[in-house]
């Protein structure tokens, strides 16, 4: 679990970084084309950061359940 945590983490630093990148781009440039599309792209990198939270939350949430498929009276009787 941990070592699949720490690649999930990976790819939401990565997400962050890349937001970081575009508030960068922002204050450098001033072409509105080029800041729509900047913007945009800046939109989408914070939606993804949220997206992978809650799939790391998600995830980690199903894996402290118990398993409802361990036997299968179908299989397994009693």
């Amino acid at each position: 679990m941990q070592q699949w945590t720490q690649c999930c983490s990976y790819n939401v630093a990565a997400e962050q970084k890349a937001r970081v990148t575009y508030d960068n781009i922002l204050r450098l440039s001033d072409d509105p084309d080029v800041n729509d599309v900047i913007r945009f792209l800046r939109e989408r990198e914070v939606v993804h950061f949220q997206r992978f939270g809650e799939a790391i939350a998600l995830a980690k949430e199903r894996m402290n359940q118990k398993n409802v498929y361990l036997t299968n009276p179908a299989f397994d009787p009693a």
